[in-house]
């Protein structure tokens, strides 16, 4: 039947996907939240979406549509994914803080992990791929602008962000998706933005954003959009399929 549904409309099976990690991983914060334990109703309910989902992608022989598979590029034509890496210790560039305890810190840093294979598997791997036959172009761009708009969620989920870091968030956010799209469409594998996305996630747990001023939070925001544009560009002009 959920087969069917997918061979049917995988644009919607996409949306439907997103809607529900949306919702649901917001229910969870709050909830954690109201509990006074961060992630810790979030971690269950996003490691049952990942095995869901993952488990549907295996049995029905997806992983390598969706990229579960090496790289068919060189790490050298990739620049070793150095910029990548640079982007890795944006959460460090102003100190580091155990903002946690130490389960809540456990618990943070495996949704985390959760959240990168999630929103690459839901953005990168299933909506790009629904709308990659209507144009490789629409497909990518609706991709990352969707990937970042999404965070914007967090202004009206409760979970108490406030509005220029989480506008901020959106802006380089879209970039990054940008990036990370790039990637995968080149080397035809997720895995590096899998990884990526979920360990960049699990180290804001030691970010120090205490008395962060808003020219600090503009700073961070440009340099990391223009890293990720300038890579992503590199791939998309320099790198041929």
């Amino acid at each position: 039947m959920i087969r069917e549904f997918y061979d049917k409309n995988e644009l919607g099976f996409s949306i439907i996907w997103i809607i529900a990690y949306c919702i649901l991983a917001s229910i969870g914060d709050n909830i954690s939240d109201e509990l006074g334990i961060a992630k810790v109703i979030t971690l269950p309910i996003l490691l049952v979406l990942s095995l869901i989902l993952f488990l549907f992608i295996k049995r029905n022989n997806l992983t390598e549509k969706y990229g579960f598979c090496k790289a068919d590029i060189a790490a050298s034509k990739m620049l070793f994914y150095i910029p990548v890496s640079i982007l890795l210790t944006a959460n460090m560039w102003y100190g580091f803080r155990v903002n946690m305890s130490l389960l809540e810190t456990i618990l943070y840093i495996l949704s985390m992990l959760c959240v990168g294979f999630l929103e690459e598997l839901i953005f990168r791997g299933l909506l790009f791929n629904a709308m990659l036959k209507n144009g490789k172009n629409s497909a990518i761009i609706v991709s990352s602008v969707t990937f970042g708009v999404g965070h914007i969620i967090n202004l009206i989920n409760g979970s108490g962000a406030e509005l220029l870091p989480n506008l901020l968030q959106v802006v380089y956010a879209i970039a990054v998706g940008f990036m990370f799209m790039m990637i995968y469409y080149r080397t035809k594998s997720l895995l590096p933005c899998i990884i990526t996305h979920g360990v960049f996630n699990a180290l804001s747990a030691f970010a120090n954003e205490t008395g962060l001023t808003s020219k600090e939070q503009i700073i961070s925001c440009i340099l990391i959009t223009l890293i990720s544009g300038a890579y992503a560009l590199y791939i998309a002009l320099e790198i041929k399929n």
